[in-house]
């Protein structure tokens, strides 16, 4: 028996290519570039190959626009508008994230541990601190997640998706435990995300496996064609489907596997849980988005009523709980586990609408996520001796914010706004056209409840903002802090954007239709 190896077009994996060799580079920079120039080389470095796959990314949709949809290497890889468009968010919320991770305070701090192998609060760290060490190790991780991000929503089997899965993952455990301060809190959720990231591939693989069982294949395009005819075998593939979309439910944050979101949130650095809060959830929702519309479609009536229960649970869960917090990054994570649920209407909804508008509502929340964490790196809390340290998280720390920095307050209620769904914003536009989808589809129940909870999950947004604008401060114990330029950079970027795509959202909704089209 011959082995015929599969034709690779090396150009349609440009983008990940980009990426992942600058990675590697990375890697090398990190040990052979002498110390003083190292981090100003990774960052140049990590900048141009997230750009560069960006830009090959329009490359690449000016020829799929031409020729096609076509698959690569044998059918484990999809260059279609749905992947491509995910490819292309997820480059710009990473382009834009890693302008917060590289940002350093005015004296010269950055938001990630001098030594990270040292024991939190042992002398050695302090030692590490004096002597102005930088973990640049940051870069070449944020580029290996970012390549399996790019990876996951082109996925056009099982095993390529388990990989890429992994890929983004496991960078990401690690980025999480580098905080600068509060060490074992951030080592803490690194290891809760750790565990139970590794329950998810574990539910993700059984469910392959069954699923692979059922049908003798990975391709999920077999998958679609198996699916009518089960043969018998109806609960293999049932359960084999439910153990996957678990695994993928976990990575977007949905309730009832939603148990890592605030832990991860609070401990990991800020300028990586808005890079991990924006990116991820593009990169999984388009996996998702994938399974359910090629394999799903004819198992939706058995798997209608999982799904629904999951979307109402998640948004149920989300608006609630946050409603109850009082630390700004667990307020966001449970905001965030809310959104989940609004974008499962659009995924749910079955029609070609649903794909452009999660899309487009990826986009508009992927920015503002960005955005409103970059905020949070520049307001810093005081102690008793009026030093400024760490990040101001408590909410009673906010009020007077728009006094102390209006730009910086304004910029943070534009992005609360857009979170909320006011018009005017691209959450309103988002939230407007996954719900129409929702409708089309049938799941009217569905965008009525969505209404409900975007409606109270308002309240936590406002509050924030009346703090900042209508509360007068409890003293000196906030402090906003200045920068080398790069985070309001990001903020005045992720503004920018959240205001075009509510007042002219024309021209990105229709690319975004263009798109909608999965292969088959």
């Amino acid at each position: 028996m011959n082995f015929v190896p599969p034709h690779i077009d090396w150009a349609a994996l440009t983008p990940v290519l980009i990426v992942l060799g600058a990675g590697l580079l990375g890697i090398l920079v990190a040990a052979f570039v002498p110390r003083r120039a190292r981090r100003g080389t990774q960052v140049a470095l990590s900048a141009l190959a997230i750009a560069g796959a960006l830009v090959a990314v329009v490359w690449r949709w000016t020829v799929v626009t031409v020729d096609g949809p076509q698959e690569v290497a044998g059918g484990s890889l999809i260059e279609d508008g749905p992947a491509l468009l995910a490819q292309g968010i997820i480059a710009i919320v990473a382009l834009i994230g890693l302008l917060v991770i590289a940002d350093r305070s005015e004296w010269g701090e950055d938001a990630f541990a001098a030594q990270v192998g040292t024991r939190p609060g042992s002398p050695e760290e302090a030692e590490a601190q004096r002597a102005g060490l930088s973990q640049t190790e940051v870069f070449p991780l944020v580029l290996f997640a970012t390549g399996g991000m790019l990876l996951f929503p082109a996925a056009g089997d099982l095993l390529m998706m388990f990989v890429a899965l992994e890929v983004l993952s496991l960078p990401l455990y690690l980025l999480s435990a580098m905080a600068r301060r509060r060490r074992l809190l951030s080592q803490e959720a690194a290891l809760k995300y750790f565990v139970l990231g590794a329950f998810s591939s574990a539910f993700f693989l059984m469910g392959a496996a069954l699923l692979y069982g059922f049908s003798g294949s990975l391709r999920l395009s077999e998958l679609a064609v198996a699916v009518p005819s089960t043969g018998g075998m109806d609960g293999l593939l049932l359960a084999g489907s439910v153990l996957l979309i678990v695994g993928l439910l976990f990575k977007v944050g949905a309730a009832p596997f939603h148990m890592w979101t605030p832990d991860v949130y609070q401990g990991a650095p800020t300028p990586i849980t808005g890079f991990m809060a924006a990116a991820t959830k593009v990169a999984a929702f388009g996996a998702l988005l994938r399974f359910v519309y090629v394999v799903v479609p004819g198992l939706s009536w058995d798997l209608e009523p999982l799904l629904w229960g999951v979307a109402i649970l998640t948004m149920g869960v989300g608006t609630v709980i946050a409603l109850v917090q009082t630390d700004v990054k667990r307020m966001l994570a449970y905001s965030s586990i809310a959104h989940a649920g609004f974008v499962l209407v659009g995924v749910l909804a079955l029609v070609q609408d649903g794909i452009s508008s999660v899309l487009f509502y990826l986009l508009a929340y992927g920015l503002a996520t960005v955005g409103a964490f970059a905020v949070v790196t520049l307001v810093r809390e005081r102690d008793t001796e009026g030093n400024v340290t760490g990040e101001a998280l408590h909410l009673s720390q906010w009020a007077g914010l728009g006094r102390r920095s209006p730009g910086l307050a304004l910029a943070m209620t534009l992005f609360l706004l857009s979170f909320a769904g006011i018009p005017l914003t691209g959450g309103f536009i988002g939230k407007f056209t996954v719900f129409a989808a929702g409708v089309e589809g049938g799941a009217t129940v569905l965008v009525v409840l969505a209404v409900l909870a975007s409606a109270a999950a308002a309240f936590f947004y406002v509050r924030l903002v009346v703090l900042m604008f209508f509360t007068e401060p409890d003293g000196e114990r906030t402090a906003v802090v200045r920068s080398e330029g790069l985070t309001s950079v990001a903020i005045a970027v992720c503004a920018l954007g959240t205001v075009l795509l509510g007042v002219v959202p024309g021209p990105v909704l229709d690319l975004a239709q263009q798109a909608a089209t999965f292969l088959p």
